[in-house]
C-alpha cells in the first residue's frame, strides 16, 4: 500500500472510514470484521468520530483493532459543541474509553461551532502535551477558516471531495498542497451510488478491468497529498478498495472523467454531508 506523511507518520493512502458504523447492533460484527481484514490488506488508517451512532462506531472501531493497536493509526473527531476549553478533554476521555486506547493519533475538530478556535486549539494542545493525542487536526474548514486558524501545527483538514465534489479544487485543495497539508478525503465515491453509475465512469473502468469506485478512487489518488477515508461494510468491497491503489489512470481516462464530471471555474461554498 503506498503511504502519505500525515501528522509525521507514513499511513496508507486508502483508509477506512466509519460512518453510520455501530448504528445497528446485529450488523457489529459483519463492521468488525470488515475492518480487520482492511487492516490485514494495508489499509490501517481507520477513521470515526464520536458523532457517529453517538459514539457506536468508535464502539465497533475498539473491536476491530484489540490486539493489534499498535498497527492502526488512529483518527477521531470532536463535535462542535465540545470543543471548549473543559468540553475537549472530557470528549476526548469519552473516546478514549469507548475505542479502549489511551492515546488517539489524530483528533479533529468535526466542523466549526459556537467557540473560538483559540479555545479549541489551547485544548488540542493541552490533549497533545498530556499524550492523549497525538496531533490534531480540522474537518470541513474552508481557506477563510484555515487563515483565520493560521497555526502551523494543523496537521490535515477532513473534506468531502470526489469526481462529483470537485469544488475543493479551486482554491482549497491548491492552498493545503502549497503547505504540505494533507487533505483528507471523506465520501470519495459519492453517496447513494448515483455517481458509480455514470456512464463514462462505468467505461474507464471497463478499460482497466476494475470497478467504478475503484477508477474513483484512482482520480483521487493520482493527486500528491490527498489519502481517501472510503467505508466498506462487505469483505469483497473491502478487497476492491484496497486493490484501487495500484491503478493507473492515462491521459485519456482523466480527459473523459473531466469531461463527465466538470471542474469548478469559480469559487464554490465548501460542500458538506
Amino acid at each position: 500500500m503506498r503511504t502519505e506523511q500525515l501528522a509525521g507518520t507514513q499511513v496508507s493512502v486508502i483508509g477506512q472510514g466509519t460512518w453510520q458504523m455501530g448504528e445497528d447492533r446485529s450488523r457489529h460484527k459483519e463492521e468488525v470484521a470488515a475492518l480487520r481484514l482492511g487492516i490485514d490488506l494495508g489499509m490501517t488508517l481507520i477513521d470515526t468520530a464520536e458523532m457517529y451512532a453517538e459514539g457506536g462506531a468508535e464502539q465497533v472501531v475498539a473491536d476491530a483493532i484489540g490486539g493489534q493497536r499498535d498497527k492502526v493509526f488512529l483518527v477521531s473527531k470532536v463535535y462542535p459543541h465540545n470543543a471548549s476549553r473543559k468540553g475537549i478533554p472530557q470528549a476526548c476521555e469519552r473516546s478514549l474509553n469507548r475505542l479502549k486506547t489511551d492515546h488517539i493519533d489524530l483528533y479533529l475538530l468535526h466542523w466549526r461551532g459556537q467557540y473560538p478556535l483559540e479555545e479549541t486549539v489551547e485544548a488540542f494542545e493541552r490533549l497533545r502535551q498530556d499524550g492523549k493525542i497525538g496531533r490534531w487536526g480540522v474537518s470541513n474548514f474552508d481557506v477563510d477558516d484555515l487563515l483565520e486558524l493560521d497555526n502551523p501545527a494543523c496537521a490535515t483538514n477532513q473534506v468531502l471531495y470526489n469526481l462529483e465534489s470537485r469544488g475543493i479544487e479551486f482554491d482549497l485543495l491548491p492552498w493545503c498542497q502549497q503547505r504540505n497539508m494533507p487533505v483528507m478525503a471523506y465520501c470519495p465515491i459519492g453517496q447513494g451510488g448515483q455517481m458509480l453509475g455514470n456512464a463514462t465512469l462505468k467505461q474507464v473502468a471497463d478499460r482497466h478491468g476494475a470497478t467504478p469506485a475503484q477508477i474513483a478512487l484512482a482520480w483521487l489518488l493520482r493527486q500528491k497529498g490527498v489519502i481517501a477515508i472510503p467505508k466498506a461494510t462487505r469483505p469483497e468491497h473491502v478487497r476492491l478498495n484496497a486493490q484501487a491503489y495500484s491503478l493507473q489512470l492515462q491521459a485519456g481516462d482523466l480527459e473523459a472523467l473531466d469531461q463527465a464530471f466538470h471542474a469548478p471555474k469559480r469559487k464554490q461554498r465548501l460542500a458538506m454531508v
